[in-house]
């Protein structure tokens, strides 16, 4: 599986990727979690966009924000019938990585859904403070700093 990985500004994704990119959003977050929430956030415009492409269809994203002095990693998802063929583990080490190859900053956040503290602790996040609820799913904050990770990239 030759997954084409792109690293994109708003402006940059053609309509025919952003209509995937939305579409895989609103079936992951909305209907798949059975989550009411308005994704359309006005945030997209200023992210940088990890897209991984596949036969031309994207399976795999995630949105990188500066936000209060942080990146912000948020909107990590994969196809469903992608998933556990480590594409997750990819395009969140993807993320890091550009995170650390533009900025001097090296602490990263997340809101991890809870069900997922465990996957984003063997990536090298901590979870710090208190669950919380975020959109009707139970959330925590976890931090990812550099100082005391070293990113898998390997081949990706």
């Amino acid at each position: 599986m030759q997954i084409n990985w792109r690293v994109l500004d708003f402006e940059e994704i053609n309509n025919f990727h952003l209509y995937q990119l939305l579409k895989l959003r609103s079936k992951v977050f909305v209907v798949e979690q059975n989550c009411i929430y308005q994704d359309l956030d006005d945030k997209d415009q200023r992210a940088k966009h990890i897209i991984g492409i596949l036969d031309n269809q994207i399976i795999a994203c995630s949105r990188i924000l500066f936000e209060e002095n942080i990146y912000v990693i948020g909107r990590i998802i994969v196809e469903k019938k992608y998933r556990r063929k480590k594409i997750g583990e990819i395009i969140v080490n993807k993320s890091i990585r550009y995170i650390l190859n533009i900025s001097k900053k090296n602490k990263i956040k997340i809101s991890a859904q809870e069900r997922l503290k465990e996957f984003y602790s063997k990536l090298g996040f901590i979870r710090k403070g208190k669950n919380y609820m975020e959109d009707g799913i139970l959330h925590q904050a976890m931090y990812y700093e550099e100082l005391n990770n070293s990113v898998n990239d390997e081949k990706n």
